[in-house]
């Protein structure tokens, strides 16, 4: 159901933000600025300064919790750098199968292929390019600026983080590819496969380089069964995945790391800290930083909600925020330079 947002009238005059600036909005989000309404509230920007840049967020549960007011407040963070923030979540978009099942309810590793390589992908991108609604929580511009969503981000929920299979199977062609469409319950979810969508997509990204792709990974679980597998496919996507790829509008945000290191319990973070594992601008730099202390890497979920609940505690997702919001700013201003 699309939020009517409410108008309050704040002047902002917006642009991408520098680095420094986008860190401190991150921060200034925690101040948690409430309503007394159902609907979150909103700004307006200066119609005479610089337009803020359009994105759109594809994600489930634990993206929602991440932009959400008072919760993960990345789409107030991303506001207050500059971002006019749209997003998907279940029931949204055009209908896919034989069963007609929204696209907005398939975010799997595997059904990625369905939003950007099958033949229904140029009527599902043509949507997300166009789409200015807002399905969860936050504070945004009350206006849109206009124009279609330059960045489109994506991620995949909690239980994508299942890999099954080894590290060392082969890739298969994507023709032969089973994952395909499929759930991340499917048995065919594995390192091999998964990494097969992936490489595929990336057929898709370079006939739009008009376009910056921000693929986010999974969030970790807390059972460790295949935390190893996790790891690696996760190490792989930031630092293997784009080997050979000619273009720059494809970045890999490494949030299933964030997610598993805290500052002792899952109700504090570790955001700022030297130790950890983290995600971030440090000095000017990308910074990604895995850690191996005396227990070894950590590769489990560090901000489950519950035993029986892997969605981050709202600690967790404003560690995202914090290091996510300086990082995006960073990878786009590189982006619009053509580096």
């Amino acid at each position: 159901m699309l939020f009517l947002i409410a108008f309050c009238c704040i002047a902002f005059c917006t642009a991408p933000a520098t680095e420094e600036e986008a860190g401190q909005a991150a921060e200034d989000s925690n101040s948690h600025e409430t309503g007394g309404t159902d609907s979150p509230p909103s700004v307006t920007y200066n119609p005479a300064g610089p337009k803020p840049v359009r994105l759109i967020f594809i994600h489930h549960s634990t993206g929602e919790n991440w932009l959400t007011d008072d919760n993960g407040d990345l789409g107030k963070a991303l506001m207050q750098a500059g971002y006019y923030v749209s997003d998907t979540n279940y029931g949204w978009g055009p209908a896919w199968g034989p069963e007609n099942v929204p696209v907005g309810d398939m975010t799997d590793i595997g059904q990625w292929w369905v939003w950007f390589r099958s033949p229904g992908s140029a009527a599902i991108m043509d949507r997300v390019y166009r789409e200015d609604g807002q399905l969860s929580y936050y504070t945004r511009f009350s206006t849109s600026p206009g124009g279609e969503n330059e960045v489109i981000m994506f991620k995949s929920c909690f239980p994508n983080s299942a890999f099954q299979g080894s590290v060392n199977d082969p890739v298969p062609s994507i023709d032969t590819n089973p994952l395909k469409a499929e759930s991340a319950y499917s048995e065919y979810h594995t390192v091999a496969n998964a990494k097969g969508i992936y490489l595929d997509l990336l057929e898709y990204f370079k006939t739009r380089p008009d376009k910056l792709f921000i693929i986010v990974t999974a969030p970790p679980l807390s059972d460790g069964k295949y935390a190893t597998n996790a790891r690696a496919f996760n190490e792989w996507m930031v630092n293997d995945y784009l080997d050979g790829y000619s273009e720059k509008n494809v970045f890999v945000y490494d949030f299933y790391n964030v997610m598993t290191t805290n500052a002792g319990s899952s109700s504090a973070n570790d955001a700022g800290k030297e130790i950890g594992n983290h995600h971030r601008m440090s000095n000017g730099a990308l910074q990604h930083t895995v850690g191996s202390g005396i227990m070894g890497t950590k590769n489990t979920a560090a901000y489950a909600s519950g035993w029986d609940d892997d969605h981050p505690t709202s600690a967790g997702s404003r560690k995202a925020t914090a290091e996510f919001v300086p990082v995006v700013n960073h990878v786009y201003t590189q982006w619009k330079a053509g580096k």
